[in-house]
């Protein structure tokens, strides 16, 4: 098993890091990181299993600021026809710059175990491998079901017939490669998954063809997401974080305790509607 708390270009990890913090200040720690720290940690699994963020081009824009993105969109009725379009359909495309859209506050909240602080290396587990995976998952929230996410976007192609192949996602690789990219990712259901493999060779015949795959139960049972995410879609990033104590919201958790705050901004733009599909498996 790799080793996972180890420095990353000779910084420290955000649980060490807070800890580090948190012996000067105690609870009154309240540490900001110049970098997104759902990046920072490599996973300890032997099976590792990806965030959606894993999945996209992420653009910092900390260290690469932009006003504006391009994207493109399907010819409108009544276009003029474009010569060879039967063929290349993405030449009757139009084109457009929009302004980066505001950023999203994704935030992940865990309650500390009293005086855990007080064991420097369990501390700095808890916040590495708790809150911080607690946070990658409500950054798949961001990305798939919240404001903005990939799910809640009626511009994508939707796809529930899959024609004369075996499965849509079979299918949606066409029409993706029909408009000149290539399908090389797949969000889907960790059920459906588990289901594909059970009945055949689906999942590893599309992950042999290169198609990256990410399990996650935020896209529900009998839908995935599939298409051209290595040049259609970018996650906006503001390379920063935030770790502190804080009051968590009424009802976020069971009882009262002292309670550890992550949050990171960031939000997701698609650059190429017509080579992503939300699909019906």
């Amino acid at each position: 098993m790799e080793q996972t708390l180890v420095e990353r270009g000779g910084k420290l990890s955000p649980g060490r890091r807070f800890v580090e913090e948190c012996l000067v200040k105690g609870t009154e720690a309240h540490l900001e990181y110049d970098v997104t720290i759902t990046d920072s940690l490599t996973s300890s699994r032997r099976k590792p299993r990806n965030p959606a963020r894993n999945m996209l081009k992420v653009v910092d824009l900390s260290r690469s600021p932009r006003d504006h993105y391009w994207h493109e969109s399907p010819p409108l009725p009544g276009d003029a026809p474009i010569p060879g379009a039967d063929v290349r359909r993405e030449a009757a495309s139009r084109f457009h710059r929009s302004p980066v859209p505001p950023l999203l506050t994704t935030r992940a909240w865990v309650q500390v175990p009293d005086r855990l602080w007080e064991d420097p290396e369990t501390f700095q587990s808890f916040i590495d491998y708790r809150l911080i995976v607690r946070l990658c998952t409500a950054e798949n929230v961001t990305i798939l079901q919240g404001e903005g996410g990939l799910l809640n976007m009626p511009e994508l192609g939707r796809m529930t017939d899959r024609g004369p192949f075996a499965s849509t996602l079979l299918r949606a690789c066409d029409e993706v490669e029909q408009m000149g990219g290539t399908a090389d990712g797949l969000i889907i259901n960790p059920a459906d998954f588990y289901r594909y493999m059970g009945e055949g060779t689906l999942m590893d015949d599309l992950e042999r063809n290169g198609v990256f795959i990410v399990r996650t139960r935020l896209v529900e049972p009998g839908t995935a997401v599939i298409g051209d995410f290595g040049h259609g879609v970018q996650l906006f990033d503001a390379g920063r974080s935030v770790i502190r104590f804080a009051e968590p919201p009424p009802g976020t958790f069971a009882e009262d305790g002292i309670a550890l705050m992550a949050e990171i901004y960031e939000r997701v733009v698609v650059n190429l509607p017509t080579n992503l599909f939300i699909v019906g498996l």
